[in-house]
């Protein structure tokens, strides 16, 4: 494996645990705006928590097709 190609992995594998770290907290705090029933910000965290799976997906190489 050339240098640059492992650095490549080691960048890929950092963001994914970045993105899963961010998507987590977003689990978290989409809980805590459902039980304060904050219902516009538990939207918005929503769409957030979907956007950083969408992420995880692009980053591993899987492709994700929304149907309109």
């Amino acid at each position: 494996m050339t240098p640059e190609i492992a650095e490549k992995d080691t960048n890929r594998s950092a963001s994914l645990e970045n993105i899963a770290f961010i998507r987590q907290m977003l689990a978290e705090l989409h809980q805590m705006a459902e039980r304060e029933e904050a219902e516009m910000l538990s939207y918005l965290i929503e769409m957030a928590y979907v956007e950083a799976g969408d992420l995880q997906s692009r980053i591993s190489g899987g492709s994700v097709q929304h149907g309109n």
